[in-house]
């Protein structure tokens, strides 16, 4: 059978990417395994839309890693209604609502908040690594509770930091699952959030997972973002990311012999 597939002459490149490059042919169609990996992929991605956000392990792992923890839900009651309805994955439910105006919290600077979005998956995986990797890189910040958010879309954080007094608001939540990457976190910053903010006023960094934006990549991005959004008082438009310019500014620059070493190998 194999005297029929056609190889693809761009098949050395498919060590450098997840792309679906060079996969053959067998006749007019795919050859049978990347069929059958394509069909993987895509039931992967519909798992992780559909997947629900397991909480209290979450709360569990937080805690034991000493972050104080609060639960709200989104005025989306169940997923059917938060894929049909994003606008009520925006808003918080009267009940959640209701809970955090009761709560007696000094005003932090930020709040962080993990939401389940378009993959829990994500939101389980990648939020508690990344939130120990920027959490040593925050010690003159006063840090409010984690917020562990169900049913969530990105402007929940506006209503969620605005009743907790927050200065600024920090998203973590699940992207929309890619047939290579289920399990991408998305990270969105917010200055002086409050309801009705644009996405204009949030900075955004995405694909954070290992395979993507490593943590320690990711939690650099986000301290220098916070770091001049406290500064200058503005996220979005407003607040550019320069911190990649900042790691090349410091990395050291090569000696003549170290250059010789590097082309040798």
């Amino acid at each position: 059978m194999s005297d029929f597939l056609e190889k693809n002459p761009w098949n050395a490149l498919r060590q450098f990417t997840n792309a679906r490059i060079a996969l053959g042919r067998a006749g007019n169609s795919l050859p049978t395994a990347p069929l059958l990996a394509f069909n993987l992929s895509h039931a992967q991605a519909r798992d992780a839309v559909h997947h629900p956000l397991d909480t209290d392990v979450l709360h569990e792992q937080l805690r034991a890693q000493n972050f104080k923890t609060l639960d709200v839900h989104s005025a989306a009651p169940d997923r059917e209604h938060y894929l049909r309805r994003p606008d009520l994955g925006r808003r918080l439910s009267d009940e959640s609502r209701e809970a955090l105006k009761q709560l007696t919290v000094d005003s932090p600077e930020v709040v962080f908040v993990i939401a389940d979005g378009l993959s829990a998956f994500a939101a389980s995986k990648q939020s508690i690594p990344l939130l120990q990797a920027v959490r040593t890189k925050l010690t003159d910040w006063k840090i409010g509770p984690v917020v562990v958010a169900r049913q969530a879309r990105v402007a929940l954080g506006d209503e969620i930091g605005e009743l907790l007094g927050a200065k600024l608001v920090v998203m973590l939540i699940g992207e929309r699952p890619g047939l290579s990457s289920p399990d991408s976190l998305g990270i969105y910053l917010t200055y002086a959030p409050k309801v009705g903010c644009s996405d204009a006023q949030r900075n955004c960094i995405s694909n954070v997972r290992p395979e993507g934006l490593d943590y320690p990549a990711a939690a650099h991005k986000l301290h220098y973002l916070l770091t001049h959004a406290r500064r200058l008082g503005v996220t979005g438009i407003g607040l550019k990311d320069d911190s990649d310019a900042l790691l090349a500014s410091a990395a050291p620059t090569p000696s003549i012999s170290d250059a010789s070493n590097s082309s040798a190998e």
